[in-house]
């Protein structure tokens, strides 16, 4: 009987660090097909997905990653079981609680992109003081997604838009445009990163992803690693970014 299958998936190589991606984007797919795998309740994945969000934000930050975006709970969420739901609030207040106390030593600027109403005002209280507090860290921005739609941020954007129009006479341009985004004063993201084997976006950085290189991986977020991490960098880095041009 063939072995092959007990061997150890080879390591990547290490990316060259002076030619990383600026802003790396993450879809957080596959924690409850990771869970079910196990046995484990669809709460246990989510459980297991934060930690490894918090593993991977730590390594962008090691090897100078200046963005990291994940999308961590979607305006299509809501549609999943309450208990589902609740779970992955709670995974959220952990994290802030967390967060505001290891501040000083992590020093990560966090900033949270989406529709934030609908969220307790506990939850909405302790985001608000985790980004003011960040805001004096210059180091690596971890932006969260939360109630987060790619066309939702479009439209609040085109609506806010025709607030202002008119007050200068100047036409709109897609730099004024984006400056109604929830990414305003953020790069566009250079890599998409989407575990779990589907190939889609689901609504994520619509706008934003126009000319981001895309990366898919069979491998459920859980057992997303610095290893693939690495793996999706250095394919990235062989990628030839024309933007509609010619070199």
């Amino acid at each position: 009987m063939s072995m092959g299958i007990f061997r150890r998936k080879k390591d990547a190589g290490q990316p060259d660090v002076s030619r990383l991606p600026c802003h790396i984007a993450i879809i957080m797919d596959g924690n409850g097909r990771w869970a079910k795998k196990r046995g484990l309740p669809r709460t246990a994945g989510h459980a297991a997905g934060a930690e490894t969000f918090r593993r991977i934000a730590t390594y962008c930050k090691e090897i100078g990653v200046r963005y990291l975006t994940v999308y961590a709970f979607s305006t299509e969420n809501w549609k999943r079981p309450p208990e589902e739901v609740a779970a992955i609030m709670k995974l959220l207040k952990k994290f802030l609680t967390e967060a505001l106390r290891d501040m000083e030593k992590n020093r990560v600027k966090v900033k949270f992109l989406g529709d934030l109403e609908p969220l307790s005002d506990e939850l909405k209280t302790l985001i608000a003081e985790t980004e003011k507090i960040s805001q004096k860290y210059n180091g690596v921005q971890v932006n969260l997604c939360v109630n987060y739609g790619g066309r939702d941020e479009i439209v609040r954007a085109v609506n806010a838009c025709m607030r202002d129009a008119g007050k200068d006479g100047a036409p709109v341009t897609e730099e004024s445009f984006s400056r109604y985004l929830y990414t305003d004063g953020i790069p566009d993201p250079d890599l998409i990163i989407r575990p779990s084997g589907e190939y889609r976006l689901s609504n994520f950085l619509m706008w934003q992803s126009a000319y981001s290189e895309l990366y898919f991986t069979d491998v459920l977020w859980p057992d997303f690693d610095k290893n693939e991490m690495n793996r999706a960098i250095c394919e990235y880095q062989t990628r030839d970014r024309r933007y509609g041009g010619i070199k």
